[in-house]
């Protein structure tokens, strides 16, 4: 007997590793300075995901990517992978970016760990972007939470930080006990982890008659109850608000873009790639497009009404990520041609909004010491500047246009009204495009109480928030990002339009 090594072409994980390796030089040099580098472990640190992008993208253009594999069938980069790649290290960009201000008073030692923790919990974010098995899906997944956990609870001497990384790391933990259980049914029945060879097993067992109803069903109800958690979706949102307030308002943001994001891989690469509930009639007694659409109405409605009883900005900014969860899941279970696409853009749109409105919280958190909405009041006229910016932020978020959050949102609905005209199957995505619009409304009246804070009420104090160089790159990107993607959008529609349809995604 004889056994052959798997073989690993290297070349296509070359981004991971050199981020991967990026973070090692991270601790590295603030351990070798004697965590007194000051600002400069900031900067490389910053570095890491700029350099890991622009590598990716020379590297897609010279033809290393398409449809290679690596270790075997694990690892596959496609489209999509390439796409929540740059994603996910922007995400990390603008986390990096806006910490500068914890250095002066919050984080006096271990920075080298902070960021080193982030940049390897990107890693794991572009694994899972390239995953097509479920064991190096959820081995992406895992490296992607547990330095979350950490950074969550990174103010020691905060009990509310403390706080939202116990509650953090219980409800991780619990969300991946169900999906790993899922998986394993779905291992059972399918004798494959291969995600598209399990597919084409079940359908095969189903052919010939034999059941596979029962344990599908509980596997699909233990997957969206643990990818349910990852992404905030109601029932399953209860921690979100509290982590998000205790947790360092970068990592908050960090959590509300990156971490999403990555369950949104996650899902679609389970779901529509291993699951396509209309697409084979294997699937259709046990369809979760619909109980998916309840999930969506559910965020929707939840995460937008409750926003408007917060006092406090990250609360409030908690539970806009939990409705925007809903907006985008909308466009998940449209299932057509343009279903992943749609909800692509809408990750790239809202990573700049939400980025950019969390890196003024920051700001503004540094220079008041406070997070409630009371604290803006005024700041149009001692930072004029700077209440445009969040105003321009807050509005994108809203879906005003001409801004990316407009077309985000444009895009999701589109794709499901098509797919609610084509059959009379997805004929309950009409109600949902309806919920989904309604509570938009909603969602102008809690983001509008801080532009009124900002523009009508008067101001505590006179002094002016100040700048550092950092903070300003980030928001000048992410503004520059809400502002042209929205009057621009084709060509990163272009390019998202590569991302295979439902039906072909591992086909390959």
């Amino acid at each position: 007997m004889t056994t052959a090594a798997p073989i690993i072409d290297l070349n296509l994980m070359i981004p991971e590793i050199f981020l991967f390796l990026w973070a090692c030089l991270v601790f590295t040099y603030d351990l070798v300075t004697k965590r007194k580098s000051g600002n400069a472990v900031a900067w490389l640190a910053l570095a890491g995901p700029v350099l890991t992008g622009i590598l990716t993208v020379v590297m897609f253009s010279a033809g290393f990517y398409g449809y290679g594999k690596a270790a075997g069938a694990m690892f596959e980069v496609d489209p999509m992978a390439v796409f929540f790649k740059i994603i996910f290290l922007g995400a990390a960009f603008f986390a990096i970016g806006s910490s500068f201000g914890l250095l002066k008073n919050r984080i006096v030692n271990h920075r080298g760990e902070f960021f080193g923790l982030i940049l390897l919990s990107t890693v794991g974010m572009l694994f899972l972007a390239a995953s097509r098995e479920m064991i190096s899906l959820y081995v992406g997944l895992e490296l992607t939470t547990i330095p979350l956990f950490v950074l969550a609870a990174f103010f020691k001497d905060d009990r509310l930080s403390v706080e939202a990384g116990i509650k953090y790391l219980i409800i991780g933990a619990l969300s991946s006990a169900l999906l790993l259980y899922g998986m394993s049914f779905l291992y059972g029945l399918g004798g494959t982890t291969d995600i598209w060879q399990w597919k084409l097993e079940v359908a095969r067992i189903a052919g010939k008659g034999e059941g596979v109803g029962v344990i599908l069903t509980l596997s699909v109800i233990t997957i969206l109850a643990g990818l349910g958690f990852k992404l905030a979706l109601p029932p399953f949102h209860q921690w979100a608000p509290d982590v998000y307030q205790g947790a360092p308002t970068p990592v908050a943001a960090f959590l509300s873009v990156g971490s999403k994001a990555a369950g949104l891989v996650a899902f679609a690469k389970l779901m529509i790639g291993g699951m396509v509930a209309f697409w084979d009639p294997v699937m259709i007694p046990n369809d979760w497009g619909i109980l998916t659409a309840i999930l969506a109405a559910s965020a929707m409605i939840v995460g937008n009404v409750v926003a408007v009883r917060q006092s406090n900005i990250k609360r409030m900014m908690a539970y806009s990520s939990i409705a925007q969860a809903g907006y985008i899941m909308v466009g998940m279970v449209a299932l057509n041609d343009f279903c992943l696409s749609s909800v692509a853009f809408y990750m790239f749109a809202y990573m700049f909004a939400n980025m950019g409105a969390f890196a003024v919280i920051a700001l503004i958190e540094d220079a008041t010491g406070s997070c409630e909405i009371s604290t803006y009041a005024g700041l149009s006229r001692t930072s004029p500047a700077l209440a445009v910016t969040m105003t321009v932020f807050l509005l994108s978020l809203t879906g005003i246009p001409p801004l990316a959050g407009f077309m985000a949102k444009y895009y999701v609905f589109a794709a499901a009204i098509q797919s609610a005209g084509a059959s009379p199957t997805f004929g309950f995505l009409y109600w949902l495009v309806g919920v989904g619009l309604v509570t938009s409304v909603v969602a102008l009246y809690y983001y509008a109480n801080i532009i009124k804070q900002m523009y009508f009420h008067d101001r505590p104090s006179t002094s002016p928030i100040t700048f550092d160089a950092p903070m300003v790159m980030v928001l000048a990107v992410a503004l520059c990002g809400v502002v042209v993607f929205g009057l621009f959008p084709e060509p990163v529609l272009q390019f998202a339009r590569q991302i295979p349809p439902p039906y072909e995604l591992f086909q390959h």
